[in-house]
């Protein structure tokens, strides 16, 4: 009874934060301004920053207006400032939220660790959020996500733009269609190797930091370290649990995505991790990750298992999938197991479906792909909606997030119960679904 009843609170808490993240663009005219020219700030420049920032102001109807990075050099603020140089430009995100009088929105792409104080900060004042995968470090910091976006009714987007890719989107429609009935079982997986992880434990020593570089902006709310080259900044970072999720919070919330979407799933039962034993500082090399969900009308039973694959080489095996021994699975993606056939969906390419003989006159009808970024500043100001709004892509990134305790804790099952925010079966479980921050970086948490 009691999970049942926890369940039914959980879909009516989401429910009505995605039909508030869904608002139509009437709706959010209200809030934001129908056909005004939408006045941008970027914060994190370099890498997926300068594609987030570069695809969103693909629109004619959005104004570049503020750049800040930590990093000064030519291929982070220094090229954003040269594609855009009526921008101001900056190197702390707290200053540029100070002149928030002069931007409508913000784009998020900074590592893990500094999405939720940023986007946080950003929605308290009634901007619109655009913020890169994972959503956040922390579980807690994902359900603070969604009430923020919920309360300050602000236009929100994660940054798992493969959702709008007509790869993505055609697979979704043929679960929703019934192309291969009520789906028994899901294996997903990414099975290529973590080049970022360089070093077994925290390196001795420091460097000193370079002049573009403001490495105290770098740490934001995490605590202080030695500046070392190439171990953290610009890319490596995601090694570190003290900044990053892994392999499975880098890919989780792309792979994940048309599984979540297409089988309509909210929150786990359970979770539990296969996985060598984690150190304080770096992620594990490779991961299975079993989660437990309610079943939904698209799945054939009372619950589903969700089995998640990372690391070289991990990927289920044929006896789990079920397919021919001919096929060779894509380097990542996922196979859902139906009861009238099975759909393959790499990542990232048009899916395929099984048996092939039981298919060979069904033409797949393809969904379009839509612009991820374009479509958020239009639904920013009152044009369009955005398709993975936080009402959405804050459960998902909670359940993500749920599975890196797991491989914290691996060998345990932990067991989700998601309206009171407790995770047991572990120790250190519940704590860890919260951390700590460095002093004078708190964040300001919804009540």
């Amino acid at each position: 009874m009691t999970h049942r009843i926890a369940r039914r609170r959980f879909l009516q808490q989401t429910a009505t934060a995605v039909a508030v993240g869904s608002l139509p663009a009437s709706s959010w005219a209200r809030v934001a301004g129908a056909n005004a020219r939408l006045r941008v700030a970027s914060i994190g420049t370099g890498g997926k920053g300068w594609s987030d920032l570069t695809a969103t102001a693909a629109s004619p109807q959005v104004d570049v207006v503020a750049l800040c990075d930590i990093d000064e050099s030519k291929g982070h603020l220094g090229q954003a400032a040269e594609r855009f140089p009526k921008a101001k430009t900056l190197t702390d995100w707290r200053k540029l939220l100070d002149q928030q009088a002069e931007f409508d929105a913000v784009i998020v792409s900074t590592p893990d660790h500094m999405h939720a104080p940023i986007s946080l900060a950003a929605m308290q004042l009634k901007k619109h959020v655009q913020c890169q995968k994972p959503l956040t470090h922390t579980v807690f910091e994902a359900r603070q996500m969604r009430l923020a976006a919920e309360r300050y009714q602000v236009v929100t987007q994660m940054g798992n733009q493969i959702q709008s890719h007509e790869a993505y989107r055609t697979a979704v429609k043929l679960v929703h269609d019934g192309v291969i009935g009520k789906v028994r079982e899901v294996h997903s997986w990414q099975s290529g190797g973590m080049g970022w992880i360089l070093a077994d434990d925290r390196p001795p020593g420091s460097e000193p930091v370079p002049s573009t570089v403001h490495w105290d902006e770098w740490l934001g709310v995490a605590a202080a370290r030695p500046f070392l080259s190439k171990i953290y900044h610009p890319v490596n970072w995601r090694a570190w649990q003290d900044f990053s999720n892994g392999q499975l919070g880098d890919f989780g919330c792309h792979i994940l995505d048309p599984v979540f979407m297409a089988l309509e799933l909210t929150s786990p039962l359970t979770i539990r991790a296969e996985a060598p034993p984690v150190n304080r500082e770096i992620w594990a090399k490779g991961a299975t990750v079993a989660y437990e969900f309610p079943g939904t009308s698209r799945t054939a039973g009372s619950k589903i298992r969700v089995t998640w694959y990372d690391g070289a080489g991990k990927a289920p095996s044929s006896d789990a999938h079920g397919l021919p021994e001919s096929y060779k699975l894509p380097g990542s993606g996922s196979v859902l197991l139906g009861e009238k056939g099975t759909l393959v969906i790499p990542h990232v390419a048009m899916p395929k479906l099984f048996p092939e003989d039981r298919f060979a006159g069904f033409t797949i009808p393809v969904v379009p792909s839509r612009d991820h970024y374009v479509s958020w500043a239009d639904a920013c100001r009152g044009e369009d909606t955005t398709t993975s709004p936080f009402s959405y892509s804050g459960p998902l990134s909670e359940s993500v997030l749920l599975g890196t305790i797991a491989i914290r804790c691996a060998g345990a099952t932990l067991a989700w119960n998601a309206d009171r925010f407790e995770l047991s079966g572990a120790p250190k479980a519940q704590e860890l679904l919260k951390k700590p921050y460095r002093s004078g970086w708190e964040p300001t948490w919804i009540v």
